[in-house]
């Protein structure tokens, strides 16, 4: 299943909302609890928008931070093969140009 990063952005906004709402948090309430301005919580319900600083906020605010944890984490290895191949592997420091 592939979505767009509206898609994705829309969904994120939606579930906070959710989030939100079941702690009968006016907008305002959220966006003191979080450092963030109250519009920038309400442009990122109509719209999905945000800095990620900002959305990373809202997470901590809204007890959910521990989720992004797992943003860019390697699967695990499916052979033993790929298992060695990764402790091998020097990690890389810069990208080449």
């Amino acid at each position: 299943m592939l979505f767009t990063t509206e898609e994705v952005a829309q969904g994120l906004a939606a579930r906070m909302k959710q989030l939100r709402l079941a702690r009968d948090w006016k907008r305002d309430t959220l966006a003191e609890r979080a450092g963030i301005s109250a519009g920038t919580v309400k442009r990122f319900e109509a719209t999905g928008q945000i800095a990620l600083d900002n959305l990373l906020k809202l997470a901590l605010a809204l007890g959910c931070l521990e989720q992004f944890e797992a943003v860019f984490t390697p699967p695990p290895a499916r052979t033993l093969a790929e298992l060695e191949q990764r402790d091998q592997a020097p990690a890389r420091q810069r990208g080449r140009r």
